[in-house]
C-alpha cells in the first residue's frame, strides 16, 4: 500500500507540472519541442495528395533563364508576360512574390540619356529621334503601363534594419490596411519593423496593390506560419497572400475580429476581410499555413512557355497566377512541416489555398482549457488506476487512454479545424506509464527477492520460484487455511542420544534428517522447523494445494522407505537402526508469521495442529509407521488405508478415526488385500463386543504375520474387557489418557 501511495503521488506531480506548463505558468522547452514535432506530425498526416487546380505558379526557372538571358530581365520583357497573361490567357490575378525597388539598368536607357547630356550640338531632328528612343527604352514606364488596371499584386519586404539609415527604406509602401487605433486596448504581440524595401514608386502606384512576404520561423527554424499584418511606424501592412485573396474576392477592407480577454484587453482572433471570409490568426497576427503536402502541390509554369504561347489556354485561364522562381541561386527555400526545402513561392500558394478553402487551422484561447481539463482529468485517473492494475491491465488501459487522445485531437484537427496540443498529453500518459511500470518492475524484483529471503528456508526450490511469479500472492500475515500438517519423530531417540558423543549425534542427525527433508520438498511440502529429532511440514501454505492431503500421505510413504533404505548405511558406520513415527492431520489452521516482538517464525496453529502431534504419539502404541486422521483420509485417493481405532486423544472430547496408510492402491498386493479383508471384519466384530469372534480372526492374522504389533494390541485389549467389560455406551472408542 505504501508503495501504491508513493506512485500516486509522484504520477499526481507529474499530472501538476504538466498541467502549469500548458497554462502557461511555467515552460517546459521539451515539451515546446515535442509539441512542434506533434503539429508537423499530424501536417504530414492530413496533406492532400492532390494538385490544387486553382493556383499555378509561373516559374522563372532555368528554361526560362537559358532563352530569356540572367536574370533581372528587363522590366519590358515582365510587361510582355503580364500582357500575356492577362490578354491571351485571360488569368484572375497575378501576385509576384519578387520586390522591383529599383531601376531596370538592362533596357541601354541610361547609356542614351547619358549621351544626350554630354553632346550638345545634336540637331533638333536627332534630339527628337534619341527623345522616342528613350520612351521606348524606358521599361519601368512600360511595365507600369501593364501593370495598371489590372489585378496585379507586386510583393515588398520589411527588414530589421537601422531607422537612422535612409538606405534602410527603398522604394514606396502601399497604403496600410489598418492603423494604430485599429488595436487599441487589444493584446496584440505584431513585430515592429524599422525598415523595408518596396517597389519604384511608379510601380506601387500602378499596381492593384501590394504584400509583404515576410516569414517569422519558429525557435526551431521551421516556417509554419505567414504574418499576415505586419507593422511599420504604428500602421499595419498586409501579407502577400492576404492582399492577392482581398483582391480576388472584393476588394474589401481589412477588419478585425477580438474577444474579451484578461487584463482589460481583447484577444485579436480573427482578421476578416469584409463579411466575406475570416481567417484565424495568433497574438502577433499570423496565420498557420494549410499546407497541402510537399514541393509540386501546385502546377508549375516556364515563364518561357507563357511569353512564347506554348502552353495550353486551359491550363492558366482564369486561375491565380504567382510569378517566382525556382532556378538555383534564386530560389527561397524555406524549410516547413513538408518539406526541408519547399520554395517560398509555394508557401504563399499554400496560404491562399487555405484561405479561400476555409482551410486555416485555429488556436482559439479555449484550446488551453481543452488541453488542461483532459490532462487533469486523463492523468488524475491514470495516477490513480495504473497503481491498482496488474501489467497487462495497465497496459491495455494506457494504449485504450492513448488512442482515445489521439482519436479525438485528430477529429478536432480535421473536423473543426481546431489546433489543440497533444505532446503534453501523450507524454504525461506515458510517463505513468513508465512510472509504474518501472516502480511494478523494482517492486516485482524487490518481492521476489523477499519471497527468496523469506520462504527459501521453508519452501522447496520449484515452490519459491512459482511464488516468485506473482508475489503478490503471498506474504507472512496470518491467515486461516484448510491444510494438512505432519510430525515425523525417531522413536527411541532419547536412549539413543544419550550414549553418543555431541558431534557424532550432530552427524547421525544429520544423516537421517537430509533424507527425510527431501522428501517433504520433493512433494512440495514446507517445513516448519526441527525439533531435536522432530519435523514439523505441512501443505497447503504458502503455496494453496488443493491435493495437499494427498501430498502429505505420499511424503510419509516415502519417509518410512528413506528411512529404511538408510538402515543399511547406518550399520557400517556402527550407529543404530532408526524408526520413525509419522502422524498428520488435515483440517482448518492458522498460518503466517507467528511470536513475538522479539523472535517471529512461519509457521502454522490450531486443534488440527495439535490432533496431528497426538496422532504422531501414539504410532508407537499401535506399533504402526504412520496415523491419519479421518479428515486426511476422507481427501486422499490412491492410497490404501487401514482403519486403525475409533480414539479419543486427550485434550479433545470428540472420538475420531484414524487410520494407517499402507501403500499405493497401483503396488498393493493381493496377499495384503486379504490380510486387510480379514482385519477390518475382525474390527467390526470387536466394535460389536464379539470377543471369542475378534480373537479368533485376530489369532489367524498374527500367525500369519508375527511382526504386526496391531494384532496383539487387540488380542491384550480383548482379555482385558473379557475381565472389565465395557458400559453399555461404548462404541468402540479407546480413550488416550497421556499424550
Amino acid at each position: 500500500m505504501k508503495q501504491r501511495t508513493l506512485r500516486i503521488f509522484i504520477g499526481l506531480l507529474l499530472v501538476t507540472i504538466i498541467a502549469a506548463h500548458s497554462s502557461g505558468y511555467v515552460r517546459l522547452p521539451l515539451l515546446d519541442r515535442l509539441e512542434a514535432i506533434a503539429y508537423d506530425a499530424r501536417v504530414r498526416f492530413g496533406a492532400q495528395p492532390s494538385v490544387d487546380p486553382n493556383i499555378v505558379i509561373v516559374d522563372v526557372d532555368e528554361k526560362s533563364l537559358a532563352v530569356e538571358g540572367r536574370w533581372p530581365w528587363p522590366r519590358s520583357r515582365l510587361a510582355d508576360l503580364l500582357d500575356k497573361l492577362f490578354d491571351h490567357y485571360n488569368v484572375r490575378i497575378v501576385g509576384f512574390d519578387m520586390v522591383f525597388p529599383e531601376p531596370d539598368r538592362n533596357s541601354g536607357l541610361s547609356l542614351l540619356q547619358a549621351l544626350m547630356r554630354e553632346e550638345k550640338n545634336l540637331s533638333p531632328q536627332v534630339q527628337r529621334r534619341l527623345q522616342a528612343m528613350t520612351q521606348t527604352l524606358d521599361s519601368d514606364a512600360r511595365f507600369a503601363r501593364s501593370l495598371r488596371d489590372r489585378a496585379v499584386v507586386l510583393g515588398y519586404y520589411f527588414s530589421m534594419g537601422d531607422r537612422a539609415n535612409p538606405h534602410s527604406q527603398a522604394g514606396e509602401l502601399p497604403a496600410p490596411v489598418l492603423s494604430a487605433d485599429d488595436f487599441a486596448n487589444t493584446d496584440a504581440q505584431v513585430v515592429d519593423w524599422a525598415g523595408y524595401g518596396a517597389n519604384l514608386a511608379p510601380l506601387a502606384q500602378a499596381a492593384a496593390t501590394a504584400g509583404h512576404f515576410n516569414y517569422l520561423p519558429d525557435m526551431d527554424g521551421i516556417s509554419r506560419r505567414v504574418p499576415l499584418l505586419a507593422r511599420f511606424e504604428g500602421n499595419y501592412y498586409e501579407a502577400l497572400s492576404l492582399a492577392v485573396v482581398r483582391q480576388l474576392i472584393g476588394p474589401t477592407e481589412v477588419g478585425i475580429i477580438a474577444a474579451k480577454a484578461g487584463g482589460g484587453y481583447a484577444r485579436v482572433e480573427h482578421i476578416a476581410l469584409g463579411e466575406a471570409l475570416t481567417v484565424p490568426v495568433d497574438k502577433a497576427l499570423s496565420a498557420l499555413v494549410a499546407f497541402r503536402g510537399g514541393a509540386g502541390s501546385y502546377t508549375y509554369a516556364s515563364a518561357v512557355d507563357v511569353l512564347t504561347g506554348a502552353l495550353p489556354k486551359t491550363v492558366l485561364e482564369d486561375k491565380v497566377i504567382l510569378i517566382g522562381t525556382t532556378a538555383p541561386g534564386l530560389v527561397d527555400l524555406r524549410a516547413t512541416p513538408v518539406s526541408t526545402l519547399l520554395p517560398g513561392v509555394e508557401v504563399h500558394a499554400n496560404l491562399i489555398s487555405g484561405m479561400l478553402d476555409g482551410g486555416i487551422k485555429s488556436e482559439p484561447p479555449y484550446v488551453v482549457g481543452i488541453e488542461l481539463v483532459a490532462i487533469i482529468g486523463v492523468g488524475v485517473i491514470l495516477a490513480l488506476l495504473l497503481p491498482h492494475l496488474a501489467p497487462w491491465r495497465a497496459t491495455i488501459l494506457t494504449c485504450v487512454t492513448l488512442v482515445a487522445v489521439m482519436a479525438a485531437n485528430l477529429v478536432a484537427w480535421n473536423a473543426w479545424n481546431l489546433v489543440i496540443p497533444i505532446s503534453s498529453g501523450v507524454l504525461l500518459i506515458a510517463l505513468l506509464y513508465v512510472l509504474n511500470m518501472s516502480f511494478g518492475y523494482f517492486e516485482e524484483t524487490r518481492s521476489k527477492r523477499l519471497i527468496t529471503g523469506l520462504f527459501g528456508q521453508y519452501v522447496p526450490p520449484d515452490l519459491v520460484k512459482e511464488m516468485s511469479k506473482d508475489p503478490g500472492r503471498f506474504s507472512l500475515r496470518g491467515e486461516s487455511r484448510d491444510m494438512t500438517v505432519l510430525f515425523s519423530d525417531v522413536r527411541g531417540f532419547t536412549n539413543i542420544s544419550e550414549g553418543m558423543e555431541p558431534r557424532e549425534l550432530a552427524h547421525l542427525m544429520n544423516e537421517f534428517l537430509t533424507p527425510l527433508s527431501r522428501v517433504v520438498y520433493e512433494h512440495r511440502g514446507t517445513i516448519d522447523k526441527y525439533m531435536g529429532d522432530c519435523i514439523m511440514a505441512f501443505w497447503g501454505a504458502p503455496v494453496i494445494a488443493n491435493d495437499h492431503a494427498s501430498q502429505a500421505v505420499r511424503a510419509a510413504l516415502k519417509m518410512i522407505e528413506a528411512m529404511e533404505a538408510l538402515r543399511p548405511h547406518l550399520r557400517t558406520r556402527g550407529w543404530p537402526e532408526l524408526a520413525v513415527g509419522v502422524g498428520l492431520n488435515s483440517g482448518r489452521m492458522s498460518v503466517g508469521n507467528m511470536g513475538s516482538e522479539i523472535r517471529v517464525a512461519y509457521t502454522v496453529m490450531g486443534d488440527a495442529v495439535n490432533l496431528a502431534s497426538r496422532l504422531e504419539g501414539i504410532t508407537k502404541q499401535y506399533g504402526v509407521n504412520i496415523i491419519v486422521g479421518q479428515d486426511t483420509r476422507s481427501q486422499v485417493q490412491g492410497v490404501v488405508f487401514r482403519e486403525v481405532d475409533r480414539v479419543q486423544v486427550k485434550g479433545k472430547k470428540q472420538p475420531i478415526a484414524i487410520f494407517e496408510p499402507i501403500g499405493l492402491e497401483e503396488s498393493f498386493c493381493a496377499r495384503m488385500r486379504g490380510e486387510l479383508a480379514i482385519w477390518h471384519e475382525a474390527l467390526a466384530a470387536y466394535r460389536s463386543r464379539d470377543w471369542q469372534g475378534t480373537e479368533a480372526l485376530l489369532v489367524h492374522l498374527a500367525q500369519r504375520s508375527p511382526s504386526t504389533k496391531l494384532y496383539q494390541v487387540y488380542l491384550d485389549r480383548i482379555a482385558r474387557y473379557r475381565l472389565d467389560p465395557p458400559t453399555e455406551e461404548w462404541q468402540g472408542v479407546y480413550a488416550f489418557d497421556a499424550k
